[in-house]
């Protein structure tokens, strides 16, 4: 389950369960109506038809979800040639994993389905009323969620051995760090809260989603916990994070939120900033500095293995997991002697401990659901590829690290680096070799 030299590539394009969640972004009815009257096929990938339906909708959920960041929204004709060509490479991306006899069980999509379910803080029956609410059925969007998960296998598949990392590369990227000019920040997480106005919306509607916007600022300044905030009051797609976007480079974060958060300490939080989308009340949450990161957040976990073979089904795995936890959260049994007693891996001796972990210790698949996970709180059981796992988060903390941990830890983000950058260039070969035929809408 660990993989001592592999890091997790970017979650750009491998965390295929936020990929899937952000497949369900409402699309306007009208969009969808319109689309509907006047269907066709507008682009053949390889012989396989991509139609005008399937364009609007890209398109509407492209709009949806730069109104909600507060980018800056090209025009119709932009944004649809460019759902058209994220449509074109997917399609490209899928039938090369068919071909490569890359299969998604319906265990995954369930667990990705539940993941999905749970960054929103809602189960999976609200879930499938809400997506189907907007627009889109629960098959449909089971489709989509498979889609993600196989391109991402293939993603790992085919990169995975296109990417090395000398100690060359490491020193190289240790000096950058060390020479990097602190007066500016590298890397910057900002937090908000989005209350959402909308499109043609009267001054009177304007001026109460203001009022609602000032409450939350009031409310934050006051020492409310900003993340609560979020999960409250946060119209964005983020509220579930508590509104967090992430550690990023600030060329990732729209100009108007930099603008509005310059000069704001770690902490800082900002009058309501409004954008297309509606008004955005932000904290920073992290000013990372250029040099070498000093530490990282560890998480301490225990599990219980089950090894999927001939005398176990994944099936029968995943049941006899599912009824240890309920047992467990039931307070009928103790997760530490179901592990000792049960769990076909190395821990059981330990009662499941894995002991603390570094970012990207273990496999994505399993990393994933541990990153999603409150401390105390059990997994679904979850296919690995070494079995099924029920994982328990204990507890996280920060740690400092020493000069060889930084060393590895510059190995793996120069890794991921590389990582990107053989992504793209991936891609860029498989649309490349795609047969792709554009076709005029009808007269």
């Amino acid at each position: 389950m660990q993989q001592s030299k592999r890091r997790m590539a970017p979650a750009s394009f491998l965390t295929a369960v936020a990929l899937a969640a952000a497949c369900w972004t409402a699309v306007p009815a009208q969009a969808q109506g319109a689309a509907r009257a006047s269907d066709f096929i507008v682009a053949v990938v390889n012989s396989e038809p991509i139609t005008n339906l399937e364009v609007q909708r890209r398109t509407a959920r492209m709009a949806q979800q730069l109104r909600q960041q507060g980018g800056r929204i090209p025009t119709q004709a932009e944004l649809s040639r460019q759902a058209l060509e994220s449509l074109v490479v997917e399609r490209a991306q899928l039938q090369q994993a068919r071909e490569a006899g890359l299969k998604v069980d319906e265990a995954a999509i369930n667990l990705a389905e539940q993941n999905v379910a749970r960054q929103n803080s809602i189960d999976v029956a609200e879930l499938r009323r809400r997506i189907e609410r907007d627009g889109m059925t629960s098959t449909q969007f089971r489709n989509e969620l498979r889609d993600q998960i196989l391109m991402s296998r293939l993603r790992d598949r085919e990169l995975d051995s296109r990417v090395r990392v000398s100690d060359a590369e490491v020193e190289q990227y240790l000096r950058e760090q060390t020479e990097a000019a602190p007066a500016a920040p590298s890397e910057i997480n900002l937090a908000q809260v989005l209350v959402a106005v909308p499109e043609n919306a009267t001054p009177q509607q304007v001026a109460e989603r203001l009022a609602r916007a000032q409450d939350v600022e009031k409310r934050a300044r006051a020492g409310e916990d900003f993340a609560a905030l979020a999960r409250s009051f946060s119209d964005g797609t983020d509220a579930a994070a508590g509104g967090e976007m992430g550690l990023r480079s600030p060329d990732r974060y729209p100009e108007l939120f930099l603008q509005a958060t310059a000069q704001l300490p770690t902490g800082g939080i900002t009058a309501p900033v409004r954008s297309g989308a509606g008004f955005h009340i932000l904290k920073v949450v992290e000013k990372r500095q250029g040099g070498m990161l000093q530490s990282i957040t560890q998480q301490h976990a225990r599990h219980i293995l089950l090894r999927i073979d001939a005398q176990q089904t994944e099936a029968n795995a995943r049941e006899r997991l599912a009824t240890m936890r309920r047992r467990i959260e039931a307070g009928q049994a103790d997760f530490a002697a179901l592990a000792q007693a049960s769990s076909q891996d190395g821990s059981a001796a330990q009662g499941g401990d894995l002991g603390w972990s570094n970012p990207g210790q273990f496999v994505p698949e399993f990393e994933e659901v541990l990153d999603a996970l409150r401390p105390g709180e059990i997994s679904e059981p979850i296919v690995s590829r070494f079995g099924v796992h029920l994982i328990q988060l204990l507890e996280r903390r920060q740690y400092q690290l020493n000069p060889r941990e930084q060393r590895e830890v510059a190995r793996n983000m120069v890794r991921e680096r590389k990582m990107d950058e053989a992504y793209r260039s991936w891609l860029q070969e498989l649309r490349g070799r795609a047969y792709v035929e554009l076709r005029q809408a009808p007269q």
